[in-house]
C-alpha cells in the first residue's frame, strides 16, 4: 500500500499536473466570467484610492425636486421646454445635449415651439436609444427623435447597457444605427469623431461631484450666471427619484443617468481607456506558477505571495494610465496553486521531524501497519534535553539517541512530538530480550560538545491488535510511563486498561440495573445545628458499591447520569429512600430535616412536582422537612419554567436551598431570582478561611447577606472545633462536615440521634 508521502512525491514529481489544472480553473474563470462581482470590487476599491475631479468643460443642467415644485409635475409642455433650450443658447452653451426622449407628439404649437427653438439654437443635439438593459438581457428599444425635431438638431445614441448591480461601467465612442455610425453621448459630450468604434471603461475615480451642476429652474429664471453655462456643453436630464433614470455608479450609488454620460465623456477627454481582458495576468500568473511549482525552497511560495502582490498593486498604477487588466483569474490560480503547495509543504513538515529527519508518527499511521507488534521509547529527560542544548547540540544528542535505538533492526524508526520514538517488530520477535538490550545501550550517556548526556528512557510495547495505530500508539505510551512511574525498563501494554474504558462506556446502564438490585443506597452527613448544639438534619448522599469494582465514586457516577439525561431515576430513589427514613426518624419524636441534592435539568420535569407530593404522602412527612439543594452553578435549561417548578415547591411547603454557593453564579440577582429558604457555602471557601483572608470575608459577607435576605446559612466542610468556632462568633446557623460527623448509613445516624437525644435528657 502506498503511503501519503509516496502520493506527495508523485506530486512533487509531476508539477506540470497542479500546473494544469490551476489554468484551467484561471480560464474557466475568465470565460465564464465567476469572479465578476469580486472584480468590480477591487476596480472600485482602486478608484476610490485615487479620487480626481471633473474638467469642468461639461455642466449637468438636471429637472430636480426644485424644478418640479416650481414648474410642475414632469413632463412639462414643450414651450416650457423650448423656453429653457432659448435661456442655454442666450447664455452661450457650446452644445446643449437633450437627455430626453420625443419619440412621440404632443399638441402641434407646443411641438412648433419646441422645433423652433431647437433650429434657432443650432446647437441642439437629441437622444437617439436603440437598445437599454444588462449585457444578459439586452432588450432593443429603439425611440428615435421626431422628424420635427431631428430636422434641426443633431442625435447621439444614449443607449445603456448596465450590470447585474443596475451599474453602467463601460460605453463606447460611436455606435451603428440602421447601418449609420453615430456618436453616444459621451462621445459627442467630448467631442470626438464618429468613425471612433472604440469601447471603455468609465473611469469612476472622476467624483460625480465634482461636476459643475444648475437647476433647470434657475436657468428658467435667469438666476444662473452666463459663467457657468457659457463656453459649455450641456447635458439637461432627469435628476428626481421620482423621474426614474437612476443607475448605480461604483463607489458612489445611485444617481441620475445623465451622470453615466458625464462621466464617460469625462473619461474621453482624458483619453481612451483600454482593457486587456484577464490573458496578460493569466499568463504572468502561469510563469509565477511554474517557478513555485518547480522548486523545492521557500522561494517557491514567496513568489506566489509576489504574485499576488503584483496582481493586486500593478493594475492601481495601470490604470491611471488608462490600461486595465482583469486580475481575479490569475488571483484565483496563483491562490490554488500555493494552497497546495502549502497543504504539500505543511504535510511534509508533519511527517517529518525537522530536527532529525526522521518520519513522524502521522506517517507510521498512514502506512496502515495493523498486526505488528509496536515498541515505543521514551525519553522523559527531552524537556530539559530541548532547553539545556542549542539545536546543533540537540540534533547531536538525538542522532546518537536514534543510533542506539537502531541497534539489533533494520525497521523503520518514527519520532514523536514529545520525545518519544516508535518502531514496529516481527510477531515472532523476542521483545523483553530486545528491549532489555536496547535499555542497557543508554547506561552510558551520549557525548555532545564534551559535555556528557545522561538519557532517562523507558519502553512500551503493544503486540498488535485490529486497533487503529492511533489508539495503539496512545497504548505504547501509557505502558513507556506506567514503566517509568513503577522503575521498570519497559512494560506491555495491559488489554485489562481496556475494559475501564468499556466500563466508562457501560456505566449508565449499569447504573440502572445497579439501583433495581438494591446496589446504589443512602448515606447520610449530618448538620449541626450552631446556636440549638443539636443535630437537626442531614443530607441523603448516593453510594453505589459494585460487586466486582467495589465503591463507585458519586462524581463519576452522578455527573454522568445528569450530562447524559439519565438523573431522574437516581434523583428519585434518593428522593423515596431520603423522604421514608426521614419519616422514620421524625415518628420517634425526633424532629429532623433531610437534604437531597436536585439536578437544575429536573426542574423542566412536569410530572416532578406530582412524583415528589406522592412520596411525602406515602411516607407521611411533612413537606418542611424536605429540603431541595439546587446546585448553584447548574444554569437553568428553561429559566421560565425552572423557576415556576420551584415557587410551587416552596408553595407545598418543601424547602429550598442553594448549593456549593460561591463557585459560580454567586451574584445578587441569582439570590434574588431563586425562591430559596437555604443558603450552603461551598466547602472551599470554608476549609481555607482561618489561612485565607479574602475566604474569611466571603464567609462572613455571605452569611451577613443571606441573613439580611431572611435565608438560612449552613456551612459545609467544617472538619474542625477551631471552625466551628469562627463559624459560631460569626452567627452561621447550621454547619455540616467531618467535625460533625462523616456520612453514614441511616441506622447509625438513627444510633446517634438516640445517644444525643439520650445525652440531652440526662
Amino acid at each position: 500500500m502506498r503511503s501519503g508521502t509516496d502520493k506527495q512525491g508523485d506530486e512533487r514529481r509531476r508539477p506540470h499536473r497542479l500546473l494544469l489544472w490551476s489554468l484551467v480553473a484561471a480560464l474557466v474563470f475568465w470565460g465564464l466570467q465567476v469572479g465578476q462581482p469580486l472584480e468590480d470590487a477591487l476596480r472600485t476599491a482602486r478608484n476610490a484610492s485615487h479620487p480626481s475631479k471633473a474638467s469642468g468643460k461639461i455642466v449637468f443642467v438636471g429637472i430636480d425636486d426644485k424644478s418640479l415644485q416650481k414648474i410642475g409635475s414632469w413632463p412639462w409642455p414643450r414651450s416650457t421646454q423650448a423656453k429653457l433650450i432659448d435661456r442655454a443658447t442666450a447664455a452661450g452653451a457650446k452644445s446643449i445635449h437633450l437627455d430626453l426622449i420625443y419619440d412621440s407628439p404632443s399638441r402641434p404649437d407646443e411641438d412648433r415651439a419646441l422645433s423652433s427653438a431647437i433650429g434657432r439654437s443650432g446647437r441642439v443635439v437629441l437622444a437617439d436609444r436603440q437598445a437599454v438593459g444588462s449585457d444578459k438581457a439586452l432588450k432593443t428599444q429603439l425611440t428615435r427623435p421626431l422628424p420635427i425635431f431631428a430636422d434641426h438638431a443633431s442625435t447621439a445614441s444614449a443607449t445603456t447597457l448596465y450590470d447585474y448591480y443596475n451599474a453602467v461601467r463601460s460605453n463606447h465612442v460611436s455606435v451603428e444605427v440602421e447601418g449609420q455610425r453615430m456618436s453616444t453621448f459621451a462621445g459627442s459630450l467630448a467631442h470626438r469623431a464618429k468613425n471612433d468604434t472604440r469601447s471603455f471603461w468609465i473611469d469612476y475615480s472622476i467624483q460625480p461631484a465634482s461636476v459643475p451642476y444648475v437647476s433647470a429652474a434657475d436657468l428658467l429664471s435667469g438666476r444662473t450666471a452666463r459663467s457657468a453655462v457659457e463656453g459649455k456643453d450641456l447635458i439637461i436630464g432627469l435628476n428626481a427619484d421620482q423621474l426614474g433614470d437612476q443607475f448605480w455608479l461604483p463607489g458612489y450609488g445611485r444617481a441620475a443617468g445623465a451622470y453615466v454620460h458625464v462621466l464617460g465623456a469625462e473619461t474621453l477627454l482624458r483619453g481612451t481607456p483600454r482593457a486587456l481582458g484577464g490573458l496578460p495576468a493569466i499568463v504572468l500568473a502561469a510563469l509565477l506558477a511554474w517557478f513555485a511549482t518547480s522548486r523545492r525552497d521557500r522561494w517557491s511560495l514567496f513568489s506566489l505571495a509576489g504574485g499576488v502582490a503584483v496582481l493586486l498593486f500593478a493594475p492601481l498604477f495601470l490604470e491611471q494610465a488608462y490600461v486595465s487588466i482583469d486580475i481575479v483569474p490569475a488571483l484565483a490560480m496563483l491562490l490554488i496553486v500555493g494552497w497546495r503547495l502549502a497543504l504539500m509543504r505543511w504535510k511534509e513538515r508533519s511527517q517529518v521531524n525537522e530536527l532529525t529527519g526522521l518520519p513522524t508518527f502521522a506517517t507510521l499511521r498512514s502506512n496502515r501497519l495493523i498486526d505488528q507488534p509496536l515498541v515505543l521509547a521514551k525519553i522523559h529527560n527531552h524537556a530539559e534535553i530541548s532547553s539545556a542544548l542549542p539545536e546543533a547540540e540537540q540534533k547531536e544528542a538525538y542522532r546518537q539517541i536514534v543510533a542506539r535505538l537502531s541497534t539489533g533492526h533494520q525497521d523503520t524508526i518514527y519520532q514523536g512530538d514529545d520525545g518519544t520514538f516508535a518502531w514496529t517488530v516481527p510477531t515472532t520477535a523476542p521483545i523483553g530480550n530486545h528491549l532489555e538490550a536496547l535499555h542497557s545501550l543508554f547506561r552510558s550517556p551520549v557525548q555532545v560538545a564534551g559535555r556528557q548526556i545522561d538519557i532517562a528512557l523507558s519502553f512500551g510495547a503493544e503486540l498488535g491488535s485490529t486497533r487503529s495505530l492511533g489508539n495503539r500508539i496512545g497504548s505504547a505510551v501509557l505502558a513507556a510511563d506506567e514503566a517509568w512511574i513503577e522503575g521498570l525498563r519497559w512494560k506491555l501494554h495491559d488489554p485489562a486498561r481496556q475494559e475501564e474504558v468499556n466500563w466508562r462506556v457501560s456505566l449508565l446502564g449499569e447504573l440502572d440495573q445497579a439501583i433495581d438490585q438494591g446496589e446504589v443506597w443512602l448515606a447520610y452527613q449530618p448538620q449541626y445545628d450552631i446556636q440549638r448544639g443539636r443535630i437537626v438534619g442531614a443530607e441523603a448522599l448516593a453510594r453505589w458499591t459494585h460487586p466486582h469494582k467495589g465503591p463507585i465514586s458519586p462524581a463519576e457516577f452522578v455527573a454522568a447520569a445528569e450530562n447524559n439525561g439519565r438523573i431522574a431515576k437516581l434523583t428519585d430513589f434518593v428522593l423515596d429512600r431520603a423522604i421514608g427514613s426521614a419519616a422514620a426518624i421524625n415518628k420517634r419524636g425526633v424532629s429532623f430535616q433531610v437534604a437531597v441534592n436536585l439536578s437544575a435539568r429536573l426542574l423542566s420535569d412536569r410530572e416532578l412536582l406530582s412524583r415528589i407530593r406522592a412520596m411525602l404522602d406515602t411516607h407521611g412527612l411533612a413537606p418542611d422537612k424536605l429540603t431541595l439543594e439546587l446546585t448553584e452553578t447548574a444554569t437553568l435549561q428553561d429559566a421560565e419554567s425552572g423557576l415556576a417548578t420551584l415557587d410551587e415547591l416552596r408553595r407545598l411547603g418543601i424547602r429550598v436551598a442553594i448549593d456549593d454557593y460561591g463557585t459560580g453564579l454567586s451574584t445578587l440577582d441569582y439570590l434574588k431570582k431563586i425562591p430559596a429558604n437555604e443558603i450552603k457555602i461551598d466547602q472551599s471557601f470554608v476549609k481555607s478561611m482561618r489561612v485565607n483572608r479574602s475566604d474569611l470575608i466571603m464567609v462572613q459577607s455571605t452569611i451577613a447577606l443571606a441573613h439580611s435576605l431572611g435565608r438560612t446559612v449552613v456551612a459545609e466542610g467544617v472538619e474542625d472545633k477551631q471552625c466551628l468556632d469562627e463559624l459560631t462568633r460569626m452567627g452561621c446557623d447550621l454547619a455540616q462536615g467531618f467535625a460533625i460527623g462523616r456520612p453514614m448509613g441511616v441506622r447509625e445516624l438513627i444510633q446517634r440521634l438516640q445517644v444525643r437525644s439520650a445525652r440531652r435528657v440526662a
